[in-house]
């Protein structure tokens, strides 16, 4: 069973910074991608950040220039620092993995994390 743990949410004030981690578990046989997702209440999940295992990255127009998103030396980390933040950005954020097992590739998801941006 796929399993992801994420950290670094909480409270932080509108320009100030906070990093998100997931760790994904060790039985995660070939991870093609890692990202975050986030919902706010009353809205979609929209896609934050994803980074490939070629380290190609992509970010939502709304955050450019902002965050960052990382990969840990193990592979299976991938971080998400965000800064200047906006009362906009709060949100769930989600980890997110993509991974191939047996030539079928396969999805899931984290708990979410908690971030609130206070004006």
């Amino acid at each position: 069973q796929v399993q992801l743990v994420e950290s670094g949410g909480g409270l932080v004030q509108a320009g100030g910074s906070l990093r998100l981690s997931c760790v994904a578990s060790e039985s995660i046989p070939n991870i093609k991608l890692m990202g975050w997702y986030r919902q706010a209440p009353g809205k979609q999940r929209e896609l934050v950040a994803t980074i490939t295992s070629t380290d190609s990255t992509n970010y939502a127009d709304s955050v450019k220039g902002r965050f960052t998103i990382s990969r840990g030396n193990a592979k299976k980390t991938v971080y998400l620092q965000m800064n200047s933040l906006k009362p906009e950005d709060t949100a769930v954020y989600y980890c997110y993995v993509r991974f191939v097992e047996m030539l079928a590739e396969f999805n899931d998801w984290g708990q979410g994390t908690q971030v609130t941006v206070s004006s």
